[in-house]
């Protein structure tokens, strides 16, 4: 595996509302490796991808979140994206008015020196042999972001970005949800054909049958707050056979909750891409 790329989660605390949600997460990934969390709902999964990515909701009290040694947290949002974070949100909002292709093209300008914008051939060129991969229809270029689109295109198109924008860090929000096994299977694909030991992916599911077509190398159990356990693809194997109970039961966790999750919403006040 690379040395080259660390991503290190290091004590992160956040609240909602003044209540506790993440009490304590330590995590590290290198280069190369995919981290899969798993772990029942309102355990503080989708809170973590949140509060990586800087939801003005969350507040985070304690901890950092370092890339390559750089605390993110200290970043605005747009900071983070430019400083290789990427989140696949388990709820894309639509954006009426911006097509996709343009978003794209604008996310991708915003990562080049000014000068140095990628030129219109280029990136249609590419963005077609992207989509060619994830079976997107290439009329969705055209579409407004997200607009219209079912549940499976909106994962393929969150997977699509990611693609096209090459972050050192994927984080995947429940990516999975909502989608067929054929969709899974296209979705999964995509991601393997990124894989390199120039990222590292965070992929959230409540489910083993994503890790069938996406082989992590740790999984990692979150109740209340917390990673914990850890362990191998095995791991993710005997929780879909046995559950979360034994985990429980090992641990003397009664509850393992910390509240209801809510999905990753871009907030209303969120300026839209300058084109």
């Amino acid at each position: 595996m690379s040395k080259d790329l660390q991503f290190k989660i290091d004590g992160l605390k956040a609240s909602v509302d003044g209540k506790e949600i993440l009490k304590g997460i330590q995590l590290e990934m290198k280069g190369g490796e995919i981290h899969a969390i798993m772990g029942p709902n309102g355990t503080g999964k989708s809170t973590l991808a949140s509060a990586i990515m800087g939801h003005p909701k969350y507040e985070v009290t304690e901890g950092k979140v370092l890339l390559n040694e750089e605390d993110v947290l200290e970043m605005e949002v747009d900071e983070r994206a430019l400083a290789g974070l990427f989140l696949a949100m388990q709820y894309p909002s639509e954006i009426t008015g911006v097509t996709n292709s343009d978003f794209m093209r604008s996310a991708l300008n915003a990562r080049r020196e000014e000068g140095d914008e990628i030129s219109l051939i280029k990136f249609i060129r590419q963005m077609e042999a992207k989509m060619k991969e994830l079976e997107i229809d290439p009329q969705f270029m055209h579409r407004y972001l997200n607009e219209g689109f079912s549940g499976g295109e909106k994962k393929r198109n969150e997977i699509l970005q990611m693609a096209m924008i090459d972050p050192k860090v994927g984080i995947l929000d429940e990516i999975d949800s909502g989608l067929d096994i054929d969709a899974l299977k296209i979705v999964a694909a995509g991601v393997n054909a990124m894989r390199s030991e120039e990222n590292a992916f965070l992929i959230i599911t409540h489910y083993q049958r994503l890790l069938n077509y996406i082989k992590p190398d740790y999984v990692h159990v979150m109740m209340q707050g917390r990673i914990v356990k850890s362990g191998g693809a095995e791991l993710a194997e005997r929780l879909e056979a046995e559950g979360y109970d034994w985990i429980k039961e090992e641990l003397g966790i009664e509850d393992e909750t910390v509240g209801q999750e809510e999905e990753f919403q871009v907030p209303m006040n969120t300026t839209g891409p300058k084109l």
